[in-house]
């Protein structure tokens, strides 16, 4: 039982110890930048949109969603579909904006729903044309490079700040103690010699004579 006891009381301490390094290694984190998780009156683009599949009224599936469509705010206001061809090919992408999708709730799943439109409008309207050309598998490749180049920089200027700081104390004790070494060793080598010196010099009487 006293061991136990013994054990208890040496974990407490330990952990009394640390508590106040485990708070200083807690940032203070900026504020409204950061969200936890999404409201009730949130979704997220991949769970309700992007890959859904859009029904006409007929319940029959006349493309998918591929893509969203921002404005200069930010704010959804339309989407991409890919619709005909096989397996992605001869498919066409069509615009659709965002109030013309009616969002149904059907035996626990949403459905996305496009009323008014038939596979004949589908094929009559123009293609979505997009503004910015396509980035390449090099451009997405050089900016994942230099992606993953900024992280192991700056985790690296964390770690060696982080080391800085923790080796900090460890050093001016260090350079403490080589201070005293040294001039402990000073004054030894100095009795040393003067004792040295005390030993040869009636010796060195004797030998004049």
């Amino acid at each position: 039982m006293k061991t136990i006891l013994k054990t208890l009381v040496a974990v407490w301490l330990v952990l009394f110890s640390l508590a106040p390094a485990m708070a200083d290694d807690q940032e203070t984190l900026p504020e409204n930048t950061f969200m936890a998780a999404q409201s009730s009156d949130e979704y997220l683009a991949k769970d309700l949109l992007i890959g859904a599949k859009v029904q006409n009224k007929d319940g029959k599936i006349i493309g998918d969603i591929e893509d969203v469509i921002l404005n200069s705010s930010n704010r959804v206001v339309g989407v991409v579909i890919g619709t005909g061809g096989f397996l992605g090919l001869a498919e066409k992408r069509v615009g659709i904006k965002l109030d013309a999708l009616e969002f149904v709730e059907k035996d626990g799943k949403t459905i996305v729903m496009l009323n008014g439109v038939t596979k004949a409008h589908l094929k009559a309207v123009p293609a979505f044309e997009r503004k910015q050309p396509k980035k390449s598998l090099l451009e997405r490749a050089m900016e994942k490079a230099r992606e993953l180049t900024d992280k192991t920089a700056d985790t690296a200027s964390e770690a060696y700040d982080k080391a800085k700081q923790n080796a900090g104390p460890a050093l001016e004790k260090a350079k403490e103690a080589a201070s005293e070494a040294y001039e402990k060793a000073k004054d030894a080598a100095g009795r040393a010699y003067d004792k040295a010196k005390d030993a040869a010099a009636p010796k060195d009487a004797s030998e004049s004579q």
